[in-house]
């Protein structure tokens, strides 16, 4: 890891929600679209499109060996026309959680039982629900629009229900992760758009960060998240330690990717087409290739997440034909 340090000076001015406007089912619709770009769009998440491109979600079997990535069974877990995306697997890396467009025009969440092979929907809102993240205790944390186009974070049980909001006053939330228990790292929408770490205990968010990207993650075995952030013409993927909030690069970003994460044992990965690299800040000094899933069907890959026991990933890609 190097040791560029940057300079960060927090405020702690909570962000507030969005005002209410006529025309809420118009907006909701506009707002569903609105994340839905932000989700795909890897140079300028936040802006609006049509309609979200038909994306689906491959599990890969997988094994790291002499630095190199074992590929084993593939499998299409969403093969179906229309939107799926943002996966995350479950603590026990048995399913793997994501958002899906199905039924109408806002999202709702689904969870792949890898082992049975099916799928079951969590979520079933008239509003919309992105960004899955699973939570210690069996429920999951989500991106929602509300009924007046808000978006902040709120939490459901693990069978969708109890829906309680999380944090009140922040608002529009894009995408999140937890740090640990009480602290949330955010990706709230701006121009530019900004990092606020936020304490769930007292609603309050310090602004860290300008200029982010959508990929945020808990460092595994640390107390420090990842971003990725733009400035002096690059995309760097930053350390932020949260318990002094000082951020540190790591590594540029793989060509113009944005999405990446972090395998159990410290290194990143992060695709690009159909390609797959790995970077270990403990020994390389560049970004290695690691497998090519061209032979898989697998091509134009955004979203990356890893099993906690390393031994399988989800990618997002365009499914075969499309």
């Amino acid at each position: 890891m190097t040791g560029h340090r940057a300079n960060v000076a927090p405020t702690t001015t909570p962000t507030p929600p969005a005002a209410p406007v006529p025309a809420a089912s118009k907006l909701r619709a506009a707002a569903t679209l609105l994340v839905a770009a932000a989700i795909l769009a890897s140079a300028a998440p936040g802006l609006a499109q049509d309609a979200p491109p038909g994306t689906d979600i491959f599990v890969v079997d997988v094994a790291l060996r002499d630095g190199r990535l074992a590929v084993g069974a593939v499998r299409n877990i969403t093969a179906r026309p229309g939107y799926d995306n943002q996966p995350f697997f479950s603590p026990d890396g048995r399913s793997v959680y994501f958002s899906s467009i199905r039924n109408g025009d806002q999202p709702d969440i689904y969870r792949y039982d890898l082992d049975s092979g099916t799928t079951v929907q969590v979520t079933r809102t008239p509003e919309g629900e992105y960004s899955p993240t699973p939570l210690p205790d069996g429920g999951i944390s989500v991106v929602r629009v509300e009924a007046d186009g808000t978006q902040r974070l709120w939490r459901f049980s693990a069978d969708g229900t109890n829906p309680t909001l999380v944090l009140p006053g922040i608002a529009p939330v894009g995408y999140h992760a937890w740090g640990d228990d009480n602290t949330l790292a955010l990706f709230v929408l701006g121009d530019p758009h900004m990092l606020q770490i936020a304490d769930v205990r007292t609603g309050e968010a310090a602004t860290l960060a300008h200029d982010i990207g959508r990929s945020l993650h808990r460092i595994p075995g640390q107390r420090a998240i990842s971003f990725v952030h733009r400035e002096d013409g690059k995309a760097w993927i930053k350390r932020l330690d949260l318990a002094t909030r000082e951020a540190q690069v790591i590594i540029p970003v793989v060509g113009n990717a944005e999405d990446y994460a972090w395998l159990p044992d410290g290194s990143l990965l992060m695709g690009q087409g159909s390609k797959l690299y790995r970077f270990d800040p403990a020994s390389d000094s560049d970004w290695r290739e690691l497998a090519d899933l061209a032979a898989h069907g697998i091509d134009g890959i955004t979203r990356i997440a890893v099993s906690p026991d390393g031994a399988r990933i989800a990618v997002v890609a365009a499914g075969p034909g499309r």
